[in-house]
């Protein structure tokens, strides 16, 4: 029966295994059942569904994936937890314990031994500090996903979901666009965890597009420009793009790209679509082409 989400049940675990938090991992453990269920439900999580969990802590989440999925993979980076998660998890059959770091771990060769190469549901309670890193990899990998239903930080969830011209507008914003449809599922309070983060958090399903709603002649042009976009926000995109020594494209020859694009000189890479990305990249793409 899953009852780590239960505060008393969490303490009992970490004291009896005498674990200690390590902020290098940004751990804080869910201890609220509500928020839990909420999680589950917007996950859509079904006995025919392959779950791959990044972080399971103790456990507390993955004792419910276990009791609604066929099967479910843990992937866990800190060694202290692996005896506890056997432990917590060992009245269930249908549940795999990896000890690596997520970024190391080989996804679509995880995919396709376990689930045949069909797609999964990605559940999560994201570190901070790392949850951008994790979610680019899974999309430019692309990884077969269905879902990716994550707790991550508040301001992170609404970066995710802006639009352009706004202040959370930015590279994130528009790479989540391309590969998914971002929904708000819940606000998370700092007393749902143990020990409390310093921040505001909240659960987004991100439910993935069969295909890209633009489609663009080189995709890795594409996020090379919107990164350069806004990696100096308050760089004109002309100046944006043409110093940024990954693209490695003259001053003019951005300029004019930009200009017949229908822009003015002025215009920042904060107030463009995707599509308005889409275009400009296939027309990076033709100038590149047509200067061989």
């Amino acid at each position: 029966m899953a009852d780590l989400g239960i505060p008393q049940n969490t303490i009992a675990v970490l004291k009896k295994y005498q674990f200690h938090f390590q902020k290098k991992f940004g751990q804080n453990f869910l201890i609220d059942t509500h928020v839990l269920d909420k999680i589950i439900a917007s996950a859509e999580i079904t006995k025919d569904d392959y779950v791959l969990e990044i972080g399971p802590g103790i456990g507390t989440m993955t004792q419910c994936l276990c009791e609604h999925a066929k099967f479910v993979t843990a992937v866990e980076i800190d060694k202290n937890l692996i005896p506890i998660l056997q432990d917590t998890l060992g009245n269930y059959g249908n549940v795999e314990i990896v000890h690596s770091d997520i970024l190391k771990v080989d996804i679509n060769k995880l995919v396709e031994e376990k689930n045949e190469g069909k797609p999964v549901k990605i559940v999560a309670n994201l570190p901070y500090y790392i949850t951008t890193p994790i979610i680019m990899e899974l999309f430019e990998r692309h990884v077969p996903i269905k879902s990716v239903t994550v707790m991550v930080q508040k301001e992170v969830a609404a970066r995710m979901q802006a639009g352009p011209g706004t202040k959370d507008y930015g590279a994130l914003s528009l790479a989540v666009k391309y590969y998914a449809k971002p929904l708000m599922v819940a606000n998370v309070p700092p007393n749902c965890f143990m020990p409390r983060p310093k921040v505001a958090s909240a659960v987004i399903r991100l439910t993935c597009h069969e295909t890209p709603p633009v489609r663009v002649k080189d995709e890795a042009l594409l996020f090379r420009l919107i990164r350069a976009s806004f990696n100096q926000r308050r760089k004109t995109l002309a100046n944006g793009l043409s110093h940024d020594p990954e693209l490695r494209m003259a001053k003019e020859v951005v300029q004019k790209v930009i200009k017949d694009a229908g822009f003015p000189a002025s215009v920042r890479g904060e107030m463009l679509t995707l599509e308005e990305f889409a275009d400009l990249s296939d027309r990076f793409s033709d100038a590149v082409r047509q200067s061989f």
